[in-house]
Parts: C-alpha cells; structure tokens; sequence
C-alpha cells in the first residue's frame, strides 16, 4: 500500500530539488512541496550576495543529468554556467533552479504556496497515530498537514525529507538564547533588520550616514561588513561597529587567506581584516544584549552595563532548527546542536571550527521514525557551517535507501576544497569532547561516514550554510556564534 503513496519533500530549494531529482531516477515518486511562489524562495531573498565557492562545487549531478535530459518538448538543451564562475544567489536560482524546476519530469510534482506545518503519522483506515502509539506505527503512511491559499490541506507519504532549511528561524539577539527585552519591537519596526540587507543597493538610504550595530562572526556578518566598509568609503559618517559574544581572535574573524582552496571564501577574510585595520570598522568584544528600546534611536542595553545608541541591529547571528512541525515523530537529536544525534558530535562548534566533516548519508541522518529525514541546513541543527555540495550527497544516499539499494546508499564519497584554517591552527584540537561528555574523536561514530580526520577538506571557521559569500543558513545565512 505505501509504494502507491509518493516520498514528501518539503522545501524547493537545492537539496529539496536535488532530492526530487535523485529519486525521479531512480524511478521513485515523489512530490515536492515549497511555501513560496517559485523554487529558491529563501535563496530569493539574498540574491545580491555572491556565492564564495563556484559552479563546479552547487550543481548536484543527478540534476545535472535530469537538465541534459530532453522529454516533454524539452530539447535537453540547458547550458551549464562556466564551473569557475561565482554565482549571487540570483544566478543561482534564475540560471540553474528556476531551469531545474521547469523541466517536463520534475514540474510537475511541484506544488508552491503550500507551508508545512506538520507532519505525523497514520494507518491505512484513518485512525491517527501521534507520537505515544507504538501500535500499528510500522508500515504506516505519514500525514502531512498543510496551510494553503485555499485552507488547510492533508496529504499522505511513505516517507518525507525535510529540506526546508533554517532561513525563516533566525537565532534572537539577545543573550542566552531568548529575544532580548524589546527585540520583538525592534524588528517589527525596522531597528533590527534582515540578516542579509543590501547595503549597496535596495538598502543604502537605510545604512548610509548612520550608525550599524553588526552582530555575529560568520560569513553573513562578514559580507555586511565589507558592503558596509564600501559604504562608508562613499559617505565617510557611517559608522560601523562589529559586535562580538567574546573576544576576538584574528584567525577564528578572518579565515584561511591565501591558503582557503576557494579563493573567494579566503579574500573575504583578507578584506575585512583590511577595513578593521584600516579604522573602518570598530570591533566591540564581549557583546551581550540584554535590551533594546526604540526611539529616534535603538538603544542597546548590554548585560555589562554597557549602552550603546545605534540606527540599525544587523542580526548576522545565525539560524536554528524549526522543529515544531515535527513534535509527533520521534526523532533522536543531538542535544546540544539539535542534529541527528550521530551527526551531532561532528559538527558542533564548540569543538569542530572547521565547519564540516566528511561524507554522510542515510544511516547517520536515520531517526527511530523509519523513512523520515532531515537534509540539507536543517540537519545540522544550529551547527554554523553547511555546504550544498554535502547536502547534495546526504539527498543521493537517502533516496539510494529509499529505493532499497543499500550499497548505493552506504557507498559515500565527497571531496571538499580545504580553508586554510581548522581548530588545530588555533591552539587547539579537533577532537569532540571526551569519552562521558559526549563523544570521543573526531570520526565518524558510524563507518559509514568514513571520516579519516576531522581535520581534512573543510570550510572555514567563519562559514555560512550553503557556501556563499555572506555565509544560514540553508539555506541560509550565518550562523557564527
């Protein structure tokens, strides 16, 4: 009965569409559901930011197939873009989703406009099963509540990725992890902005001649930052504060440089290092808000006594996990970056600066709900680093199981370009916490993920999910801490 059912995935944007297109290939069926009006919704609203890594590392290759692939009318005629080019993310929806999404085979399991807002579980005849019942949970079909143009909508899968990333769930500004005192208002009046403005251009009379709090210290902040330096340079009393949690360390701010394999990723680095030293950017250390009360200016209370008096928040703090949709399945996070629980340990920040860690697919992404999955941003919880290209291999090996080839599934490869920086080059280690506090080593605690050292290809210390130039959040946006 569940094979009459399609796999749901929810989110159109790369590794939703990536995950669509690997298991249309391998004959499965699927749908895809996205809350906005065309794929790349959230990629939509950053489009002015310019991707670090190029074209050769964000074209998954079953959709570089799928596009090559004439049927329908289509001629199979699509042109790939120079793979050395870096994309905005504009480009990268016009020249590469928006074409992905139109082909003959994959329109139309599309359906834009239609937001999650659960998914459960329930048995052929129709009597529901929420988290509690373990009766009758095997075999059974998931639901998947939808909010629509139309009203609310249920739809029925034998299994669902969730690939809608962690962009619409940004981390507050306020200390501890909770909104600071008045940041609601703030935001809904514009003190606080989005995590990504444009500076440079729709956004320019918000920012020039004034000042700019920027808060966060990953490749988000990073991209405001220099458009903000750039601005200054063209009206000379914007003033720019860089706000950090702690104290700052050159190497964990700035990067790799000369030595981060993806040039573009390394000169962000080396052109921010070049406005703080220039004086044009201010770094504040210990940055903990506590407060923000509107006026003709913000005032920013911080938990040192400190008050500062600003005309715009950039909340370049990262994103997390909405895991509300999901409180009706039984998931197995990690407790401390909200990823599945194998994963957890490789990617926390507190012990991985790198960004990254080696290829993992379908048995490190598993949850005790069978045929369920978290891929792309979403899955590394509130971890800050993410690539699409990882996303990419997590979305092959989960429909390879999906369409029961398990040696596809476990067979993981994935080469990553290497920072120039890892933990290791700050004093430090790789490895994850010691045996009783978490877990011990910095490999996979699966072979299957096959992770020689934690310390091999990675992206920077400062990176951003996706691998853009802002740095998510996956999707997108920054997430340093």
């Amino acid at each position: 009965m569940n094979e009459t059912h399609p796999v749901i995935v929810i989110g159109a944007g790369p590794i939703g569409l990536a995950a669509a297109a690997h298991l249309l290939e391998r004959g499965q069926e699927v749908r895809v559901l996205e809350a906005g009006r065309g794929p790349g919704a959230a990629i939509r609203q950053w489009g002015h930011i310019r991707l670090f890594s190029t074209w050769r590392w964000n074209i998954d290759a079953a959709c570089r197939r799928l596009l090559g692939t004439p049927g329908d009318g289509y001629a199979g005629d699509w042109e790939a873009p120079r793979e050395t080019r870096l994309p905005t993310g504009a480009e990268l929806v016009e020249q590469y989703l928006e074409p992905l999404a139109a082909h003959p085979r994959l329109a139309p399991v599309i359906s834009y406009g239609l937001r999650v807002t659960a998914v459960t579980r329930i048995q052929a005849n129709g009597r529901g099963i929420d988290k509690t019942s373990t009766r009758g949970r095997d075999g059974s079909l998931f639901l998947v509540r939808t909010v629509t143009a139309r009203g609310p909508e249920d739809l029925l899968a034998r299994a669902v990725i969730d690939a809608s990333g962690t962009w619409g769930n940004p981390n507050p500004v306020g200390r501890s992890g909770i909104a600071a005192i008045g940041e609601t208002d703030a935001r809904a009046t514009g003190f606080v902005t989005s995590p990504l403005p444009d500076p440079l251009g729709a956004g320019r009379e918000h920012f020039a001649g004034r000042t700019v709090l920027v808060l966060g210290s990953g490749h988000s902040a990073a991209n405001t930052l220099i458009s903000l330096g750039r601005l200054r340079q063209r009206h000379p009393d914007t003033r720019i504060l860089w706000g950090l949690r702690g104290v700052a360390n050159p190497i964990r701010l700035y990067g790799g440089g000369s030595a981060d394999e993806l040039p573009a990723r390394g000169q962000l680095g080396t052109s921010l290092r070049r406005f703080v030293e220039n004086g044009d950017i201010a770094i504040l250390e210990n940055v903990s808000i506590s407060s923000l009360k509107r006026g003709d200016k913000l005032e920013v209370g911080l938990a040192d006594g400190r008050q500062l008096e600003v005309d715009r928040v950039v909340p370049a703090t990262g994103f997390r996990p909405d895991l509300s949709m999901l409180s009706e399945l039984r998931l197995d996070l990690d407790e401390i970056v909200e990823a599945p629980r194998k994963l957890g340990p490789l990617i926390d920040p507190e012990f991985h600066s790198c960004g990254t860690v080696s290829a993992h697919g379908e048995r490190i992404l598993a949850h005790p709900e069978p045929d369920f999955y978290i891929a792309g941003m979403k899955s590394y919880g509130r971890a800050p680093t993410f690539l699409m290209a990882t996303g990419y291999e997590q979305v092959r090996s989960i429909a390879a199981a999906l369409a029961g080839d398990r040696d596809a599934a476990d067979n993981l490869e994935l080469q990553l370009p290497e920072t120039g920086v890892c933990s290791t080059d700050l004093g430090g280690s790789c490895d994850t916490p010691a045996p009783g506090e978490q877990a011990a080593g910095c490999a996979a605690p699966e072979a299957e993920a096959k992770a020689e050292s934690c310390c091999g290809p990675q992206p920077v210390s400062i990176g951003f999910a996706t691998g853009t130039l802002h740095g998510h959040a996956e999707l997108v946006g920054d997430q340093g801490k």
